[in-house]
């Protein structure tokens, strides 16, 4: 069975400050020792939760892309973290994949924050964007789509044969984001939630510090096994964590729990 090995980077943001922040990320992942195959940011990490999105937004030729390019072909690691990201006229609060060659991919967030307004300035994604890597398939998500768990659940597909059993469609989900110490409780049930009722590993990535508006973040970062149980948390403190995820774990309690096959067939309207 394949592993893979995750670091995440729980820090506070320097509001709307693009330049400070990308090389104060850029020094926190040059001292990573350790060897990963995967880095992630929080939710907007280049500026932070902001609704400027006319004054902040980069194209997908921008700096903050190249950067990101730049990082993965230098430490030979895949980067993901979303930015402010404008295409064809409309504003996306978009999560970035990208690959040590440079290949990137996207998810577009689908769940916007009414709540903060995020509705009026960004366009909502329609599609969802699963990873593949090592032989592990990844769902990409952003914050508030926490909240909603058939944007997150699994779609099982089986082969023709009628006893075959469903295949899960991805084995980890990461959420990046920016939310809130307010809410934290929220945050935590609805990470270990989501892991339960997928059977998949979970990690959430968020921030720490106050930002421009006055609102707190106390990072609370996750992963959590597809039982529900926390492999790591942080509270309150910038940090830097390195796991390596076990594929054989994942399909014993897919075998010896076989939940998934007792699931609904369902189909996203859009």
């Amino acid at each position: 069975m394949s592993s893979i090995i995750i670091t995440t980077i729980q820090t506070s943001l320097h509001w709307e400050d693009k330049s400070a922040n990308l090389r104060m990320l850029e020094e926190k992942i040059n001292g990573i020792r350790e060897k990963t195959n995967i880095v992630v940011l929080p939710e907007m990490f280049s500026t932070g939760f902001s609704m400027n999105a006319a004054s902040l937004a980069e194209k997908m030729d921008g700096e903050t892309v190249a950067w990101m390019k730049g990082i993965a072909s230098a430490k030979k690691i895949i980067l993901t973290g979303s930015l402010i990201i404008e295409d064809q006229g409309q504003y996306f609060n978009r999560l970035l994949w990208v690959l040590p060659n440079g290949q990137t991919g996207h998810y577009d967030k689908r769940h916007l924050f009414g709540y903060a307004g995020e509705n009026e300035y960004y366009t909502a994604g329609n599609k969802r964007l699963i990873a593949s890597v090592n032989g592990w398939k990844i769902n990409l998500l952003i914050c508030y789509d926490l909240r909603f768990p058939v944007w997150a659940r699994q779609q099982l597909s089986t082969t023709e044969s009628t006893n075959a059993i469903p295949t899960p469609e991805y084995d980890l989900i990461i959420y990046v984001a920016n939310w809130p110490e307010r809410r934290i409780h929220a945050w935590k049930t609805l990470l270990q939630a989501r892991a339960i009722e997928n059977q998949s590993y979970v990690v959430g990535v968020n921030r720490t510090g106050t930002d421009g508006k006055d609102i707190y973040y106390s990072g609370d970062s996750m992963i959590i096994d597809p039982l529900g149980e926390v492999l790591y948390t942080r509270a309150h403190e910038e940090d830097i964590f390195t796991i390596t995820l076990q594929k054989e774990k994942l399909e014993e309690v897919r075998h010896k729990l076989p939940f998934l096959q007792d699931a609904d067939d369902f189909i996203i309207e859009l």
